[in-house]
């Protein structure tokens, strides 16, 4: 097994691409948990789903941006998707959380729309729906590098802003911090993590990944930063168990990967209720 992973191009490929999500994806997850936020994963994949069938559709039926491939129009969608929400969020202040459902019923609709448009689903939109690690490419591959450096760079950099928002936004206004700007960058980064996540787990699970592992790590953990390196760890776990299941036998990746984050969970779950009683 070692043997393959080392010897095939994929599979070396696959490896970097699921390591990669799965240091970023539980990274911005704690942030989207501990603000509230966790489904605004769903409504923006969903909004990838769109961008990934408009690009299909202008390759099919247009013959337009052939040689483009179809991701980077998820990818434009999706940070567009993620401007909006902050705009609607923005309009409905005391019913904020509305802004999600309608970006994700937008999203799903127009999806549906194009893939119908672009002859229906076929086996392309079922990579992108479902995850094929297996079938990573170098160009992915370096699209996926990108962003997990942007996102890094933006969480390092913002980490102390992003903390106050977090916990108690008003009183980080009061001190200085520039509210919009942080939003707007973190807004952006999801954006770009959901949209990279795509070829690993699928459009339709990545919101797994990104929140799974965080549920897991705060079963066990009392402090943010204990938070997010337990929380890493999980989705590093995760993709590495899920792709060589995935590879060993035969299975879509995302929903393997998916599947062991549920299965490390209910691990997690036991061990401490073991404990509980033991400790009664």
């Amino acid at each position: 097994m070692v043997q393959d992973f080392l010897q095939y191009d994929f599979l070396q490929h696959a490896l970097y691409a699921g390591l990669l999500i799965g240091l970023i994806s539980p990274l911005i997850g704690v942030y989207l948990v501990v603000r509230r936020l966790s489904l605004i994963a769903d409504a923006l994949s969903h909004v990838t789903l769109a961008g990934v069938a408009a690009g299909l559709f202008l390759q099919k039926k247009l013959n337009l941006f052939t040689e483009i491939n179809p991701i980077y129009m998820g990818m434009g969608f999706s940070v567009m998707g993620s401007l909006f929400v902050e705009r609607l969020r923005r309009m409905y202040r005391s019913y904020s959380e509305i802004a999600i459902p309608i970006i994700m019923s937008g999203g799903v609709g127009l999806g549906v729309v194009l893939i119908s448009a672009a002859d229906g689903f076929n086996v392309d939109i079922a990579g992108y729906l479902f995850g094929n690690i297996l079938a990573v490419r170098t160009d992915e591959l370096q699209m996926i590098l990108m962003v997990a450096t942007i996102t890094l760079l933006v969480l390092i950099l913002f980490r102390k802003e992003l903390f106050a928002l977090s916990f108690d936004e008003e009183n980080a206004v009061l001190t200085g911090v520039n509210r919009s700007m942080v939003h707007f960058l973190f807004i952006v980064v999801v954006a770009l993590v959901i949209a990279s996540s795509i070829r690993v787990v699928g459009i339709l699970l990545v919101s797994a990944l990104i929140t799974l592992p965080v549920a897991t790590a705060l079963q066990h953990t009392n402090s943010f930063r204990h938070t997010l390196i337990a929380s890493i760890l999980y989705g590093e776990l995760s993709v590495i168990l899920g792709l060589v299941a995935a590879y060993r036998f035969d299975l879509a990746s995302g929903g393997a990967i998916v599947l062991v984050s549920i299965m490390i969970l209910l691990c997690v779950f036991l061990i401490k209720k073991v404990v509980y009683l033991i400790a009664r």
